[in-house]
């Protein structure tokens, strides 16, 4: 059994590369399972995703605790307290991180498992326009597996992509980058091995209290959750062309964009997510964007 975590934000691919990566091990005659676990459905969140491949039975359900590989679809998920990527990655592991360089504090300090890494965001960005990851992702996974062929995975991105309306250049173009991805990372020797079939059960006491409902229901507490590492690409002011019209201000739908006592306006990167509305809207072209680099 191999089992293959992804960690993306909503939007990058993360659930689509699992399909695909499964698809691909399907083609080539194995058992295979995939499945997302989505929090807030919403772009730029973290979102999890799973895919069992095996040559036998797959009696296993759910989130994938301890994963031989995970797919890291953005660097920034590294820190983030929610996604945790790292956790359960048994030793002898495989971790892949989507990044320009390696670094080995990506590896968060543990020596028992491999890291490789790849630009994949830079290298798509320059030929679709967009950080649409699914595919490159997908078929880096299938290529670290070292059990799926180029042809498969590849004839599983056609296959699923198509599934889900992507046009024909379009889609031609997603089949070039995966090939490109496919080989631009090494396969690696992983040595799976079987979870105990045997756990011990824990009783736990049922107790009904109101205890703990305070957390949910306080006036507030949402902005303890600072959202800013959400984004791929962040927006930026040329106080030059800003003519102030506030259309930006009216569009955000976060009000992460506030008027500041010079009557200037500017952008509260904790909050923003780089949905890049106010850089759509902006009539006098005043906002441009850049792309986020974290995890260095």
């Amino acid at each position: 059994m191999i089992r293959v975590r992804f960690h993306g934000r909503g939007g990058q691919g993360a659930k689509t590369a699992s399909r695909i990566l499964g698809t691909a091990a399907f083609n080539e005659g194995l058992n295979v399972q995939d499945s997302p676990l989505y929090g807030s459905e919403r772009r730029g969140a973290p979102v999890a995703a799973f895919t069992r491949i095996s040559d036998g039975d797959i009696l296993e359900r759910g989130f994938i605790f301890e994963p031989d590989v995970t797919i890291v679809i953005d660097d920034s998920l590294l820190a983030d307290p929610v996604a945790r990527p790292l956790d359960g990655l048994r030793s002898g592991g495989i971790e892949f991180v989507n990044a320009p360089k390696a670094a080995e504090s990506m590896k968060g300090g543990r020596n028992d498992i491999t890291l490789v890494t790849q630009d994949l965001t830079t290298h798509v960005v320059q030929s679709l326009g967009k950080a649409l990851l699914s595919g490159v992702s997908a078929c880096v996974a299938a290529r670290l597996v070292s059990v799926i062929s180029e042809e498969a995975v590849l004839s599983a991105v056609e296959s699923e992509l198509g599934d889900l309306g992507v046009k024909e250049d379009r889609l031609a173009q997603n089949l070039e980058l995966a090939k490109w991805a496919y080989n631009s990372v090494e396969p690696q020797k992983l040595a799976t091995r079987e979870l105990p079939s045997k756990r011990t059960l824990v009783p736990l006491e049922v107790v009904l209290t109101n205890e703990g409902l305070q957390d949910i229901v306080s006036v507030g507490n949402s902005q303890l959750r600072k959202t800013g590492n959400w984004r791929i690409f962040k927006p930026v002011i040329d106080y030059e062309r800003c003519t102030t019209c506030m259309i930006c201000f009216a569009y955000c739908p976060e009000s992460a964009i506030v008027l500041r006592e010079d009557k200037k306006l500017a952008i509260d990167y904790e909050n923003c997510k780089g949905c890049l509305i106010c850089y759509k809207e902006c009539p006098p072209k005043a906002i441009a964007y850049e792309r986020e680099v974290k995890g260095m």
